[in-house]
């Protein structure tokens, strides 16, 4: 490193030997602001950048670099640089085998040369460097890297400074740490955050497929997650001969957990739908299959019905859901005796048969939808659902949008589906 004018060394410098009180009391306000500075960021290149101007701002006729370990390979890295032109950020020391740094981090203790043109450790690298001190960094007792400082001048440092030096290289030490775990925990979330965003859109690649075209029946879906994915899920099955399958469910629980049982419990419907001519065996099998794979205390509701749409007619089973909502000029809900909730334990599912004439709606929907909660901590409740559909213009659509604008302000959320069968 090029030595500077002598009028600017004594302007600047940190004195080799400080004299008076005076001068140390100067140089610890410099480096108290120095700390201030390290301390105030958690992006780690900013983090270093300030570490390394700092430092040689406040001491002056320096060359100051930060090495942190590298944890796969063991090596110390050049993260922070200033005042070198041999070494550019990146570079690479052995630890206990290469340079002074290599050596402090290895016994863990700083290392000091007066004169580097006899102390054994010392690479040489600026020809200006006369003295030379490398302080490991320590968190939780374990070094993960080193601060060193070169100067221009013989025994540059005296042990006050020294001692001055190791305060802040614990400090930094302890901000490099909070900035490594800060931006790991930011990694991790912004992980997470791509994986649910994937989720979402293969879970939103099931439900936005072309409803089935059945004649004389018309079908209206809205599926509305409270986070990025949810355990709400609805499914249309083919069955051969004009009828349908048609489903919705409820898992218990939120977010992935609850998605990834809701796509066991979709593909596992859809595996064993064809194979039974009633929605009553076809549950009790889908049950029998949860309850043996199911984590303890995870379930789910369903009401699944087969519409056979040459007689109009639809058998409907229930799995502890939600009564459906039969709509044909007035309002009421199925009078339907449901069995256990998937998943928890043997159980039988009692079936009841509604005729769709011309007109009627049916409407089968989740407890996000009427257990939704206002800012007073209201329910929508079944009655207003009912109100509702007493208007002739209603749909899926208009009923979610009256449900979200009814919990404006409330912090109680949950997923939201609903599945209409218009006849007509």
């Amino acid at each position: 490193m090029a030595t500077l004018p002598a009028t600017v060394q004594a302007s600047h410098a940190f004195p080799p030997r400080v004299q008076n009180s005076c001068e140390f009391s100067q140089v610890l306000m410099k480096l108290q602001r120095a700390t201030y500075l390290v301390a105030s960021t958690l992006d780690l290149n900013c983090l270093l950048d300030r570490v390394v101007n700092d430092l040689a701002t406040s001491i002056g006729n320096v060359e100051v670099d930060v090495w942190l370990r590298d944890g796969k390979s063991n090596d110390l890295v050049l993260s922070g640089v200033r005042g070198c032109t041999k070494h550019k950020l990146g570079a690479r020391l052995k630890i206990g085998l290469e340079g002074m740094v290599g050596h402090a981090a290895a016994i863990g203790k700083t290392h000091y040369a007066p004169d580097v043109a006899k102390d054994p450790y010392y690479i040489a690298c600026e020809p200006d460097t006369r003295s030379s001190v490398s302080i490991p960094l320590k968190a939780a007792g374990e070094v993960i890297g080193a601060l060193c400082i070169e100067h221009s001048e013989l025994d540059a440092f005296s042990e006050d400074q020294l001692q001055i030096l190791e305060a802040l290289a614990g400090h930094i030490a302890i901000s490099v740490e909070n900035a490594r775990l800060f931006q790991n925990e930011r990694d991790q979330r912004e992980r997470l955050e791509r994986e649910h965003a994937d989720a979402r859109a293969m879970q939103r690649s099931l439900f936005l497929k072309p409803q089935p075209l059945v004649p004389g029946f018309a079908f209206e879906t809205a599926w509305h997650p409270a986070g990025a994915v949810a355990g709400d899920w609805f499914d249309f099955i083919d069955l051969g001969n004009q009828r349908y399958g048609i489903a919705l469910a409820d898992v218990s629980g939120k977010g992935m957990p609850a998605a990834l049982l809701m796509s066991a419990t979709r593909a596992l419907l859809r595996s064993i739908a064809p194979l039974y001519a009633s929605p009553a065996q076809t549950l009790e099998h889908l049950n029998r299959s949860l309850t043996e794979d199911f984590p303890t205390g995870k379930f789910v509701t369903m009401v699944y019905g087969i519409l056979d749409a040459s007689t109009r007619q639809i058998t409907i089973s229930s799995a502890a859901h939600l009564p459906p909502l039969v709509i044909n000029g007035h309002c009421a809900f199925l009078d339907l005796e449901t069995g256990l909730p998937l998943g928890l334990g043997a159980s039988s599912y009692p079936e009841t048969s509604v005729t769709l004439g011309p007109g009627t709606r049916l409407l089968f929907y989740t407890d996000g939808i009427t257990e939704a909660m206002s800012a007073t901590d209201e329910e929508y409740g079944p009655a207003r659902l009912i109100e509702h559909f007493v208007q002739p213009e209603a749909c899926v659509d208009s009923l979610i949008a009256e449900v979200q604008k009814f919990g404006i302000g409330s912090t109680h959320t949950d997923d939201a589906t609903a599945l209409l069968i218009r006849s007509r």
